[in-house]
């Protein structure tokens, strides 16, 4: 792949961050800035392996409390360690929507974003110049649809009742997918645009019948009675996987390849964390996600975790990932999540599996 862009994307630069900072809430809205590591019981004394000191300057990162190796990567301070030089800048958001709308601000470097967010960024009429760089994990049960108790024992019987979701989230994707898949219409039922933070207390009060989401929330949904019925596993199945993505600026991969280098390396080194000691990588993750390590651990479960020499391969960065985001705009447009489908070559020319492949080739 490569780290330059036709002069299209490059001249919707200003257009798309016109439109997005025409109804971006603030970072400080949103998200809370902290610092990586300073901050961490668990954080790295010092980098796994030789460190760069010739890396200076900001790396804005977003996050989302997500148990995968970015967290992992915020808890440990390994991105302060291996750069020592560098600011590095830690933002929590609450949904891939939320790190879109801040790339069109200018005001990320790299963020976690669904596939879905991910090919919304990529198509009009935003047409944000960005690159997804990294696949933090195959979403599976970690997302799933859960019913209250006696609310209803497939989709069909939620028809007329209302399911919460984080709309453009990869939640609501594997929603509307279903509901496509059924032979139903979304018409027919209340479907109700929620944040992760807001679902649960809505549940609690009975204020919603159902919830397609992902952990934490989806545990604690579980916990007080209710009852999954359909897992974004199901619609992967069924030929539509979701993903949860980095997203990095082209301008910023092309002038920064050292730091993007370390940042894939660091993300590499959580995956295979995860994978050989899944006990201290839910430490990590549950100080970030606010679960307990044993909860942390099962949330594991709900995903797949890929390293660097699995994401280059022809099943993800290497290729069939752009065949799935330009299959998820197909989907997007008939939605009406998106404005237009771009060319299949542009989903294609929007993953850049350089950094990746650094990271494998080390």
């Amino acid at each position: 792949m490569t780290l330059t862009r036709t002069s299209t994307r490059t001249r919707t630069r200003l257009r798309a961050s016109a439109l997005v900072a025409a109804t971006l809430l603030t970072s400080t809205a949103l998200a809370g800035c902290v610092g990586g590591g300073e901050e961490n019981e668990a954080a790295a004394t010092e980098c796994p392996w030789e460190a760069d000191e010739s890396v200076t300057g900001p790396i804005r990162l977003g996050f989302q409390k997500v148990p995968n190796g970015d967290v992992i990567v915020k808890d440990r301070g390994i991105l302060e360690a291996c750069l020592p030089n560098a600011d590095v800048q830690w933002s929590n958001f609450a949904s891939g929507a939320d790190v879109v709308q801040a790339f069109g601000g200018g005001s990320l470097d790299i963020g976690l974003v669904g596939s879905s967010p991910a090919t919304k960024a990529l198509s009009a009429p935003l047409e944000l110049p960005v690159d997804v760089v990294w696949v933090h994990d195959v979403i599976g049960a970690a997302e799933s649809l859960v019913v209250q108790d006696g609310a209803a024992t497939d989709l069909a019987g939620l028809k007329g009742k209302t399911i919460a979701t984080p709309f453009g989230s990869t939640a609501h994707f594997s929603l509307l997918q279903a509901i496509a898949d059924a032979g139903e219409d979304a018409a027919d039922y209340q479907l109700i645009n929620s944040e992760p933070e807001q679902i649960a207390p809505a549940w609690s009060r009975g204020d919603v019948d159902a919830a397609w989401i992902w952990d934490p929330t989806l545990s604690q949904l579980v916990s007080e009675g209710g009852q999954v019925v359909l897992t974004s596993d199901d619609t992967a199945k069924a030929g539509k996987p979701t993903f949860d993505l980095a997203i990095a600026d082209s301008g910023f991969i092309a002038d920064n390849a050292a730091a993007m280098d370390a940042w894939a390396k660091a993300q590499n080194w959580a995956v295979e964390l995860i994978r050989d000691d899944p006990d201290a990588a839910a430490e990590s993750v549950a100080v970030e996600v606010g679960v307990s390590t044993e909860e942390a651990k099962k949330q594991f479960e709900g995903y797949t975790y890929l390293d660097a020499s699995e994401q280059v391969g022809p099943d993800y960065l290497g290729g069939k990932l752009g065949q799935d985001l330009f299959a998820t705009a197909e989907f997007l447009l008939q939605q009406d999540g998106i404005g237009e489908v771009a060319p299949a070559q542009t989903y294609a020319d929007g993953v850049d599996a350089g950094p990746a492949q650094a990271a494998a080739d080390e």
